[in-house]
């Protein structure tokens, strides 16, 4: 069997790992002249599978109310001049009830916990070397509210049998010795030792580098155009890829695509009648060396009041966060960087020079639920391997296991209910998230 997978960032590679792992040949296509150089190049860095948790949360509309009119609002809306946007803000809100929830919940956590086991043993397997820490994430709560909310949310974590630990400022700073130059800022925290982080850029080029020796091919800077609906006796499957090599068009054919192009994926399927509810959420970073490493987090620390995370590598400490609902606007905004370099100066003030940093953004591939789309289409040789939102670094190895057995007629070790396409059928509109209706742009 051949199989095109379309789309280079974290997803596509591991995908394209796993197929070729199984005796597939894998032919992988990507725009850029490299690997992971957009949403994957400059993540938050963390493998959160114990935070694996829906945006869309009860309470979240009225919070989202109260940031509005901060410069550092985590959550940002700027009409993008499309129906659709006001449509996918509609289905969000629709989930933000305590029932939606706890589905979107249960089914992200199952995906995210066998992801993060997959990851685990790919790292032993073939010894990859991403900069990545097993100290777990430590979510700070600098308010009573978050902390009584986090009490409520421990008991999905309690039922998939997450470990983790409620703890005092003192807890805290156990845990993360820098925060005890700032006594006063943290009133408690969550930690979940079983998380951990690495810089997704770097997984991506070890693990394509493994993929290779197995004989995928990367095929780059190539634009794909479009794909081709089969006709006469094929009709109902995929006849082609039309895509843009050095100037010229060139006709790939396979017998199977998955498409795990992000943010692009909505765009490409259209014309085959099939939409998307994925809307692109931008988020920025701020990587910078790290000049005192005893005044520099260990791990991963979530602030749960600015919604920005910082992640410690080697040498560097990256600060990454926030969400604007923008279109596909990439402009680097100097009032987010300022909100990013705020929260290092509160919690890590000697950690390293903001001013040294490199700011970046990109924009996640989110469904109003928070749940990717991995699987079958009602096209029979087109997959799904999308929509992983802020947790595409977490949720990568697998998706594209559960794929790739799903593909090659292996049993998939974790259920699939709820993680395809399917949930956004007009016969399942009743539990929160409802339809996408087709032609909407």
């Amino acid at each position: 069997m051949k199989v095109l997978v379309l789309g280079g960032g974290v997803i596509g590679v591991t995908t394209a790992y796993f197929l070729a792992k199984a005796g597939v040949e894998v032919v992988l296509v990507e725009r850029r002249r490299g690997l992971a150089l957009e949403t994957s190049f400059a993540n938050a860095g963390q493998v959160s599978a114990g935070y694996a948790a829906p945006w869309a949360a009860p309470g979240l509309p009225l919070k989202a109310l109260a940031w509005l009119p901060r410069k550092d609002s985590p959550l940002t809306i700027r009409p993008d001049g499309t129906l659709f946007q006001w449509r996918w803000i509609a289905q969000f809100l629709a989930n933000c009830n305590a029932r939606s929830y706890a589905v979107n919940k249960t089914r992200m956590m199952r995906l995210a916990e066998y992801s993060r086991d997959c990851l685990r043993a790919l790292r032993d397997e073939l010894y990859l070397n991403y900069e990545a820490r097993t100290g777990g994430t430590l979510q700070i709560f600098r308010r009573r509210a978050q902390l009584d909310a986090a009490n409520r949310d421990t008991e999905v974590l309690t039922r998939f049998g997450v470990p983790f630990r409620l703890l005092d400022e003192a807890g805290c700073m156990a845990v993360e010795p820098a925060l005890q130059r700032v006594p006063g800022h943290v009133l408690g925290g969550l930690h979940l030792p079983n998380d951990e982080t690495g810089d997704c850029y770097r997984f991506c080029q070890e693990l394509a580098e493994r993929a290779r020796e197995l004989g995928a091919r990367f095929l780059l800077d190539a634009r794909i155009e479009r794909l081709l609906p089969g006709q006469g006796p094929g009709h109902g499957r995929i006849a082609g890829a039309d895509v843009m090599v050095d100037g010229h068009s060139e006709r790939l054919i396979a017998d199977h695509y998955v498409v795990a192009l992000g943010c692009a994926s909505r765009e490409l399927l259209l014309p085959l009648g099939i939409e998307l509810p994925v809307y692109p959420v931008k988020g920025y970073s701020l990587t910078l060396p790290i000049s005192d490493v005893t005044g520099a987090p260990l791990s991963t620390v979530l602030d749960e009041t600015s919604k920005v995370a910082i992640t410690r590598f080697d040498t560097r400490v990256r600060i990454g966060g926030m969400a604007e609902l923008c279109g596909h606007d990439l402009t680097l905004r100097p009032e987010r960087r300022a909100a990013l370099e705020r929260v290092l100066k509160t919690l890590f003030p000697s950690a390293g020079d903001p001013g040294r940093g490199e700011f970046w953004a990109g924009l996640r591939p989110m469904t109003p639920d928070g749940t990717p789309l991995v699987g079958a289409t009602s096209i029979a040789n087109l997959s799904l391997n999308t929509g992983h939102g802020t947790l595409g670094w977490t949720m990568a190895c697998g998706s594209a296991r559960l794929l790739a057995d799903s593909l090659t007629g292996q049993r998939p070790e974790i259920d699939r209910e709820g993680l395809t396409l399917n949930r956004y059928s007009r016969n399942e509109a009743g539990w929160g998230g409802g339809v996408m209706v087709p032609g909407l742009r």
